[in-house]
């Protein structure tokens, strides 16, 4: 089955978090894997202010062994349209029916998205929920 990982997954990998288990297996089946555009923007961001541009050109480069879906006109009216009807922010709209577009299962720790059909949550032992 296609998984996504949201951005948090991504980061809670990337730096050997508590959770870190839990993402790998998806992460690492780069056959199956999609990654939102966004999200390769997000990590990357993360990435540049915590380490260095090298590094984030590193991440970056790992996100692209999976199969990257840019935000196009039509999943753009569908992220807005499903930010709007769960109360997400836009990237979590964008990231959401990004994984729903392609059915797959959406790995996250962030709570905005738990018990949404297609999500697997992952609550965060450090942060609570």
């Amino acid at each position: 089955m296609p998984a996504v990982v949201d951005s948090s997954g991504w980061i809670e990998f990337l730096t050997g978090g508590p959770n870190a288990g839990r993402f790998s297996d998806a992460l690492q089946d780069t056959d199956e894997l999609i990654v939102p555009a966004i999200s390769i923007t997000e990590v990357y961001r993360w990435v540049l202010r915590e380490a260095s541009e090298a590094d984030a050109l590193a991440v970056a480069a790992s996100m692209k062994q999976g199969k990257v879906m840019p935000l196009d006109g039509r999943l753009a009216v569908i992220a807005a349209d499903v930010s709007h009807r769960h109360r997400l922010p836009l990237a979590d709209g964008i990231i959401y029916a990004t994984a729903r577009e392609f059915s797959a299962e959406l790995l996250t720790q962030d709570a905005d998205l738990e018990g949404l059909p297609g999500v697997t949550y992952i609550p965060h032992p450090l942060r609570g929920k």
